[in-house]
């Protein structure tokens, strides 16, 4: 026990306080979170081969038999889709690979696969914007576990920690001293791969906040401030009249305007309003055309160029963590760092465990200086708005660390 005689414990440098302070959050933090990350690394790396995997299970519905001549009209695939069947015609997504199915998008959600050559159709699936269901699956069970709304929590309690994780891990390799053998080679080859994976991991986590639920909301919010939002595309009412253009006619139009690769068409919602022509592959094609059914003249257009640089930076986000971005370069890219992560967990539950019970770094508030305090402090309020799930966790870890530091002491006094 300390007297009064005793004299206080001396000021340590602001760079002591937080090498020493990250080693106590990369501890604790890494522990807490380590289960649900490693859920997320293996479905996110998984999810990212998602359309090779569709390829796999639907083929009989994505690829034709054998490639025609000569296509049949977009109209006439339509009326073979519809053949039968209830609802209406939402949109057509026009394949620009010769083997691949046109596929009509129904407003009950169902999207039927039609053979472009021979107009026969192929299969029907229940899709969620145009995901056939393993996707969809796979989606929802690395984003909420198929849990839901609620189940959301666990990917954002993991990407709000994640980032304070790899930052402490990083300041603590910046600290290290030497190597050795046993568990310092464990802890070295810990850094090491935290190292190389740190721009990565911070990255898969930004962009994975931008969607989620409460730290999405706060994006929005400097999104909206900025008025730095996506464009949207506006156009004037469609001309009155009986002809109309075809399907083909406004796919032929979007490709003279410059729209390349894989299109959506979607259908107008009344007689009065544009079709619609979007470049639909993957990555980041966004131009959107509008086009006057009546005269078939472009009536609006939204580019990449019309895209603020928030927009940009946003979109370019969530294409790459999805997968998207830059093919499958960038699907090997999420697979390392998914292998990364895991990694990581393996050996920092390795390195516990041969330390066990691995005492639990203390709080070194008692020893910073109060301008270090304060500038700590700041950086957790800015942080904890920003993240509101990392904020309310820190706040119960804050109130139940003293709890249960002294449970610790209890048991240990009562062991000697």
């Amino acid at each position: 026990m300390t007297s009064l005689a005793d004299p206080p414990a001396p000021v340590l440098p602001a760079r002591t306080v937080v090498r020493l302070l990250a080693r106590r959050v990369h501890f604790v933090a890494g522990l807490l979170i380590a289960p649900f990350l490693f859920v997320l690394a293996v479905s996110g790396g998984v999810y990212a081969f998602s359309p090779q995997i569709n390829d796999l299970v639907y083929a009989e519905e994505l690829y034709v038999d054998e490639v025609g001549e000569t296509p049949r009209p977009l109209d006439d695939q339509v009326r073979a889709a519809m053949s039968g069947r209830s609802g209406d015609v939402t949109s057509v997504i026009v394949a620009d690979d010769p083997e691949r199915t046109t596929k009509v998008v129904l407003s009950d959600g169902t999207t039927v696969y039609v053979n472009p050559y021979t107009a026969a159709v192929q299969g029907e699936l229940a899709t969620v914007n145009g995901r056939p269901p393993v996707q969809v699956w796979l989606r929802e069970f690395h984003g909420n576990l198929t849990l839901g709304e609620a189940g959301r929590l666990y990917s954002e309690f993991v990407a709000s920690w994640l980032p304070v994780l790899v930052v402490g891990g990083v300041i603590l390799w910046m600290g290290q001293r030497g190597r050795g053998r046993g568990r310092a080679r464990l802890r070295g080859l810990h850094a090491t791969i935290g190292i190389w994976a740190a721009v990565g991991l911070l990255a898969i986590s930004v962009t994975g906040l931008t969607w989620s639920t409460f730290a999405g909301d706060r994006v929005d919010q400097v999104i909206d401030a900025l008025d730095s939002r996506a464009p949207t595309l506006t156009a004037p009412a469609a001309t009155a009249g009986i002809d109309r253009i075809d399907l083909d006619q406004a796919v032929a139009v979007a490709r003279a305007d410059g729209l390349a690769g894989e299109l959506t068409v979607s259908l107008p919602a009344g007689p009065d309003r544009p079709l619609k022509v979007a470049e639909s592959s993957p990555g980041p094609q966004v131009d959107t055309i509008a086009i006057d059914p009546g005269s078939g003249d472009v009536t609006g257009r939204v580019g990449w160029d019309d895209y603020p640089l928030l927009a940009k930076l946003t979109t370019l986000g969530i294409d790459a963590h999805s997968g998207t971005l830059f093919g499958l370069a960038n699907q090997i890219l999420l697979a390392l760092l998914a292998a990364a992560a895991v990694a990581l967990l393996v050996l920092g539950y390795r390195m516990w465990w041969r330390r066990r019970p691995a005492p639990v770094p203390g709080p070194v508030w008692s020893q910073a200086s109060w301008p270090t305090v304060f500038a700590l402090v700041g950086v957790a309020v800015v942080l904890a708005w920003a993240m509101p799930v990392f904020g309310v966790s820190l706040l119960a870890f804050v109130l139940l660390d003293p709890l249960v530091r002294r449970v610790r002491r209890g048991s240990a006094a009562g062991a000697r």
